[in-house]
């Protein structure tokens, strides 16, 4: 791998499997990573950001009786959350289109298809902490902003920068 390093940055693990999370922890450590909290469902993770100031989370989707889904939702939208802009990694087996924006339309930063693969990791892990892309607040939704590549609009940007 390259000289990209998880050294100083605090990652919430998210998975209700024990192995998958211990398999994303010593991923994470090969890269550098000291500061990782873990937790087996979405509440649990939102407990944890009460005393662990996550700067990014890897987060399955399927998990009871909170799944990734509902996390990213209370993260992004609770006037209680401890952080609305905290980058949000999705993972999860299922792949069709439809989750895919569905998590998108969320407000997760990526989504990640398992099994998953150190390279594919680091690579969303870099372009989600080295190029963070702006938030945006629309009438329902709060996230970063879902357009990838910076287009011309035809018509008003109606988008607010949050």
């Amino acid at each position: 791998m390259n000289e990209f390093s998880l050294q100083s940055i605090r990652v919430l693990v998210v998975d209700d499997n024990p192995h998958f999370r211990r398999l994303l922890v010593s991923v994470l450590a090969s890269m550098g990573c000291r500061m990782i909290e873990e937790a087996a469902d979405g509440a649990d993770a939102l407990k944890a950001l009460g005393h662990f100031p996550a700067d990014i989370a890897l987060v399955d989707w399927h998990m009871a009786p909170m799944d990734g889904l509902d996390f990213t939702r209370v993260v992004r939208t609770s006037p209680d959350s401890p952080n609305p802009h905290l980058p949000i990694l999705m993972l999860s087996g299922h792949t069709e289109l439809r989750l895919v924006l569905e998590a998108r339309d969320a407000g997760v930063h990526e989504f990640i298809a398992k099994p998953i693969s150190a390279k594919t990791l680091q690579t969303r892990l870099q372009a989600t902490l080295l190029s963070p892309r702006p938030f945006v607040r629309s009438g329902s939704y709060f996230g970063p902003d879902r357009r990838r590549r910076q287009v011309p609009l035809k018509g008003p940007d109606r988008r607010r920068k949050a």
